[in-house]
């Protein structure tokens, strides 16, 4: 008698133990790809390179009372970034706008009016984006193909509609704080000693920081002084058979 209850129970539990799995593996079969986390769309943080190469990008969405400084700086240093710029920015300083594509520099979408992306549907991303496209090559004669969302807010909406229109977009894993107005110092320290800085990396900047003009020389030099040549994002990144890995980094398919 007891070996047959003990028969049965074994029994009993090989058959929830299947039911179990099998149920776990409808779940997974059923869910929709957006709710894997696998399958996330995310932007380009970094790129994998064994080369030193950086880049240095601006945000320039307000003000640009510093924007020729900055300029004359990069110049001194023989030295090429990318400035992200909205559409409201573009408007207002065109002669800035002609300026940076003068001097060589990239010249990246930052949106129409620096709405939360994630908030709006794939017809409103695909407008913020192309006003400023449109006017951007209208003043210089250069399509843009880097696009940067404010607040670093996006999800796979903008990105699928960002890349539908030819874009890259472009995010950073080395965030300057300028834009906390803590001093030139506390930027370069931010900068220079940022755990994730490396081959590779994207900083962030802006244009209109109180304090960006004062630490950008010795941010390019000390970049220099480990080793790191600085280039702009466009010459950073790879635009075809690339690869995401979990933390937005890109990198080339081995196959």
């Amino acid at each position: 008698m007891t070996r047959y209850y003990l028969r049965n129970a074994a029994t009993l539990c090989l058959c929830l133990l299947l039911a179990v799995a099998g149920f776990g593996a409808f779940q997974k079969k059923s869910l929709p790809a957006s709710t894997r986390v696998e399958s996330k769309k995310l932007p380009i943080y970094c790129v994998q390179s064994d080369t030193p190469k950086v880049s240095i990008s601006f945000d320039a969405a307000w003000g640009n009372e510093d924007t020729g400084q900055l300029l004359s700086i990069l110049e001194s240093h023989n030295v090429k970034t990318t400035f992200f710029m909205t559409g409201g920015w573009v408007e207002s300083y065109p002669e800035d706008v002609k300026a940076i594509a003068a001097a060589g520099h990239d010249l990246g979408n930052h949106s129409e009016n620096h709405k939360q992306m994630s908030q709006i549907s794939a017809a409103e991303c695909r407008e913020e984006i192309l006003k400023v496209h449109d006017r951007v090559k209208e003043l210089t004669g250069k399509d843009m193909i880097l696009f940067r969302p404010p607040y670093g807010d996006y999800n796979d909406t903008l990105i699928e509609t960002a890349n539908s229109l030819g874009y890259h977009v472009i995010q950073w894993d080395v965030d300057s704080l300028d834009w906390k107005d803590y001093g030139a110092d506390a930027i370069v320290s931010k900068v220079l000693d940022h755990t994730h800085l490396g081959n590779g990396s994207i900083i962030l900047m802006h244009n209109g920081a109180k304090y960006t003009k004062d630490a950008l020389d010795r941010v390019i030099t000390g970049l220099q002084e480990k080793g790191y040549e600085i280039v702009p994002v466009s010459e950073l990144i790879y635009k075809e058979n690339y690869n995401m890995d979990h933390e937005g980094r890109q990198f080339v398919n081995e196959t």
